[in-house]
């Protein structure tokens, strides 16, 4: 593979016949292979991580929530036209790849194609944050959203939150939730609502049937937002009774990626483990929406009011958001302190939007993206406080 890259290279570099597709050919070179071009003077610090293994890192975190999401898709279908107990792992994780592959395959071939076509427009390298924004994309959206959402919404988000702002590194909101904030506002009827979490027609002419009598496909938040006064009993697609322990394992309607908290927390301890993501974020994430959770849970008198820190960690997109996207370093705050602030108030805001907007039941989206406004503003304020002490300090030594 090495030889064949170098074999063509003239042909792609300047002066070659296909020296317009050079930033394609740089492209799928770096993403084999190291760069091919390193700093060869001045001060630089040189160690084994670049963009490319982070961003082959949080794939790898993520890819036990898209397998389970996955299974969950099928699981969830076959629930709810009654043959789940005729159907063989294989089937249902079957069923749930066809619905969810071609989500992938959009969202990068719209993403990627944009960002190629911009680098090669201004003679740059293609860099590598797309790979994980089309990861995103697809694990964050109802099963049943249309390619066609999937593909404008990518394609809006790329250009309007990203290219415009200098690409990756320099783009002030998380790309993947401007993708989702997109269709929530343009179609809000297929990204809320009891008919868009569970998919109930067949995929590729796979798991065809008859939905079950008394089959409901709200979320457990979805059930809560609607309950009134008293906090419901939470129930399944066909009615049966939901546990914390289904909740965690990920067998509820949801989003793709997002109801399995025991696959999130498997993407979160490796993340934390090889350095890729703030555990202080992820942290004071949780502390800042438990506290909120029991701050409304002594004066609320709404279902909503009544959720316990526990509720509100296992369902909806919480944990995956908190993981996944509010640990972006492009987007979130960079300074150690920053990052506890940071994370406390993306916890604290998630759970007041949850509460107090019904017809918003999921508050994690527009949580992340408006402290992507305040970060820069936390970190100036911790430099600053850092610079003031500093100054005090030497001025009480001389």
């Amino acid at each position: 593979m090495k030889g064949f890259f170098d074999k063509y290279r003239a042909t792609f570099s300047e002066g070659g016949k296909l020296h317009a597709f050079h930033s394609l050919f740089e492209g799928m070179e770096t993403f084999m292979f190291v760069p091919h071009d390193t700093a060869r003077r001045g001060t630089h610090i040189h160690d084994a991580i670049d963009s490319k293994r982070v961003m082959s890192m949080v794939i790898l975190a993520l890819i036990p929530s898209l397998l389970f999401g996955m299974y969950n898709v099928g699981y969830q279908h076959y629930l709810a036209i009654g043959e789940l107990a005729a159907r063989d792992f294989w089937s249902i994780f079957g069923f749930g790849f066809l619905a969810v592959l071609p989500k992938l395959i959009v969202a990068y071939v719209v993403g990627l194609g944009i960002e190629f076509t911009v680098a090669q427009w201004k003679k740059e390298e293609i860099q590598e944050g797309f790979l994980v924004t089309g990861f995103l994309i697809p694990l964050i959206v109802p099963v049943d959203t249309p390619l066609w959402m999937i593909a404008v919404a990518t394609a809006m988000s790329v250009v309007f939150a990203k290219e415009v702002f200098g690409g990756t590194g320099y783009n002030v909101f998380n790309v993947a939730l401007i993708t989702r904030a997109i269709l929530f506002f343009a179609y809000p009827t297929k990204m809320t609502g009891d008919s868009v979490f569970v998919r109930t027609g067949d995929s590729f002419g796979l798991g065809a049937g008859t939905l079950v009598d008394g089959y409901s496909g709200a979320t457990p938040l979805g059930q809560i937002a609607t309950a009134g006064d008293t906090l419901p009993a939470l129930h399944n697609v066909v009615g049966e009774p939901l546990s914390y322990l289904d909740a965690f394992l990920g067998f509820i309607p949801g989003s793709i990626g997002e109801v399995s908290t025991l696959a999130i927390l498997i993407g979160a301890v490796f993340l934390i483990w090889t350095g890729i993501a703030s555990w202080k974020i992820m942290l004071s994430g949780v502390v800042g929406a438990s506290l909120m959770a029991l701050l409304f849970n002594a004066v609320g008198s709404t279902a909503a009011m009544q959720m316990t820190p526990l509720m509100h960690l296992l369902y909806g997109g919480f944990a995956f958001g908190l993981v996944f996207m509010a640990t972006d370093p492009v987007t979130s705050a960079r300074t150690e302190t920053g990052k506890w602030i940071y994370g406390f108030f993306v916890g604290v805001m998630c759970v007041f939007i949850r509460v107090l907007n019904p017809g918003y039941p999921e508050g994690m989206m527009l949580a992340i993206l408006l402290m992507n406004v305040f970060a820069p503003l936390i970190d100036y304020f911790v430099v600053n406080a850092n610079i003031q002490r500093r100054a005090r300090r030497l001025k009480k030594a001389n």
